[in-house]
């Protein structure tokens, strides 16, 4: 989610694309244990490219510090500007595996948690799969309150820790935002962070979620700098790997940063990426995949590309993609970029989240 109050954003993202197949975790045999004082370095590579603007306010500051990455079998072609629509071949051939499309249907999401694929928590540098009673204090905190103007983005929700806008259910996280009026707004609902209990750098994510959708409604799973709290936005850096809005059933993928004095970013969706649409019914569980390394960063839905941007050497500026970041989750009502209309019919509406992974090799 980005500052939507900061001067016009300035594009310098360089595009690429790739033939290599969407990468996968790494063996279970291979496994990491996260901890405060480990430093794990590898590599990763993958391929994808997005469009797309947002916004949200946090602070930063983390004892867990993770630098990862995996090792990639993928040969990467690089192209100063593969989504120009004459890049003919170079957009087209490269993007064979985004042809499917794959839609789950109806408007109720299956409840069911994927948790028997789950593996121990050794099998990961971090994971949550969010089974028992409780949200775990221990991987999570929460932003309380409406931040400073709406959190950056004049959102009109009252952000609580309550069990009413945040609870486990049959191993699933809800993230409920409600129709009340609460501490002087008319809405709450949640925003949950790891900020201060793990951060990483380089690595592949994968999550299964299922995100809400209605007039004025905005979920999000997203990063920000570990170092936010020294630096502010956008010298931290953002990566919102998901984000909706409205009742679009389309997910946005965006990186947020300065470029020397100014502000830019660079984001794609679903709704058109490289000439190519892939249809998804959002409230459905889907599979959504980051994969960040010292190259690129891309993001995909059930293997399908939708986000890359070139980071290599520092390219556009974007040093603050080679630091640690840390996990956002919150469903926002109103703001700059969904805008102010809210169909208050829709409420209680809920982001639901089945297990979040992140994973690497040496």
């Amino acid at each position: 989610m980005v500052y939507k109050f900061v001067a016009a954003a300035l594009i310098v993202c360089l595009e690429a694309c790739s033939d290599a197949s969407s990468p996968g975790f790494a063996n279970p045999d291979e496994s990491f244990t996260a901890s405060s004082s480990s430093v794990i370095s590898a590599e990763t590579s993958s391929s994808s490219v997005i469009f797309s603007s947002s916004g949200n306010f946090l602070s930063s500051s983390s004892d867990n510090i993770i630098e990862s990455s995996a090792t990639s079998s993928s040969s990467v072609i690089l192209s100063s500007d593969s989504h120009d629509d004459s890049a003919g071949s170079s957009t087209n051939s490269s993007d064979s595996r985004n042809s499917s499309s794959s839609t789950d249907g109806g408007s109720t999401p299956v409840m069911t948690s994927s948790s028997s694929s789950a593996a121990s928590a050794s099998q990961y540098l971090w994971n949550d799969e969010f089974e028992g009673e409780a949200i775990d204090t221990s991987k999570w905190s929460f932003e309380i309150g409406t931040g400073a103007s709406g959190w950056g983005n004049n959102e009109w929700e009252y952000y609580t820790s309550r069990k009413e806008n945040a609870y486990i259910k049959d191993g699933i996280l809800h993230i409920r935002a409600k129709k009340e009026d609460y501490e002087g707004q008319k809405y709450t609902s949640a925003r949950m962070i790891t900020k201060g209990k793990f951060a990483f750098k380089y690595g592949t994510v994968e999550a299964r979620i299922a995100l809400p959708t209605g007039k004025g409604i905005w979920p999000a799973f997203w990063m920000l700098g570990e170092n936010f709290d020294t630096v502010g936005w956008p010298a931290c850096g953002e990566i919102d790997i998901i984000e909706a809005v409205n009742s679009e059933n389309i997910v946005y993928g965006t990186n947020h940063w300065a470029n020397g004095a100014d502000y830019a970013t660079y984001g794609n969706n679903t709704g058109n990426y490289r000439n190519q649409k892939f249809e998804l019914d959002i409230t459905q569980f889907h599979t959504y995949k980051f994969t960040w390394d010292e190259k690129y960063i891309r993001m995909f839905v059930d293997d399908f590309m939708y986000h890359e941007i070139l980071i290599e050497g520092n390219e556009g500026d974007t040093e603050e993609f080679h630091k640690p970041f840390f996990f956002l989750l919150n469903v926002a009502v109103a703001g700059n970029w969904p805008g102010f209309e809210v169909d208050d019919s829709q409420f209680p509406n809920e982001m639901l989240v089945d297990y979040i992974r992140v994973d690497s090799r040496k």
